[in-house]
């Protein structure tokens, strides 16, 4: 079975490039962003969070996939990589890009139960995960990539990978499936 993305969003390979040219090197995998288009899909009408903007490839599958009724809430710390997200992706009427630390909004957020939840940062996978699912709706997806390791890890990233699946059995509002596949994939559900 050939597992290559059939269709990709209009805005990728422009989004790579700049990404390359800024020298950042952690963009989502092709296979885990097909999976996002194919969630988010599932989620007609849907409040889609993303957290860990990056440049914006997770975002442009995340778009790709949603209905014109859903909304994208993108949170990023750095505003220089969230800035080429902004600039491909930031007429999109669906995507909402905000620039603060991931922690700071788990903690502000007070609006409707998220449908999807894509964390791509430390904030909602490695700490705070309770209060981000507090977050979700019942049935809510929670989908976190990067859990295999990847060549821009830090020495000391493997610890706190293991810690987090060690713990994923302390969260019992929580239904998921790890899968070695793609970039290492961890999709739940919250019950």
């Amino acid at each position: 079975m050939d597992d290559t993305p059939r269709a990709r969003p209009a805005a990728l390979d422009a989004i790579l490039t700049d990404a390359t040219a800024l020298g950042f090197a952690m963009s989502c995998e092709e296979r885990t962003g097909s999976l996002l288009a194919t969630l988010a899909a599932s989620k007609p009408g849907g409040r889609i969070l993303e957290l860990g903007t990056g440049v914006g490839a997770g975002a442009a599958w995340l778009l790709h996939g949603m209905t014109e009724d859903a909304s994208l809430t993108s949170v990023e710390a750095d505003p220089a990589v969230q800035a080429i997200a902004a600039k491909h992706l930031g007429h999109d009427s669906r995507a909402t890009f905000t620039t603060t630390d991931a922690d700071a909004w788990i903690t502000a957020y007070t609006g409707p139960p998220i449908s999807l939840a894509y964390v791509d940062c430390r904030p909602g996978k490695f700490h705070r995960l309770a209060a981000l699912l507090a977050l979700l709706e019942p049935g809510g997806l929670y989908i976190v990539d990067d859990l295999l390791p990847q060549s821009t890890w830090p020495d000391d990233h493997q610890p706190r990978v293991d810690a987090f699946l060690a713990h994923l059995p302390d969260h019992p509002n929580l239904l998921y499936t790890p899968a070695r596949w793609a970039s290492g994939l961890l999709i739940g559900a919250r019950v």
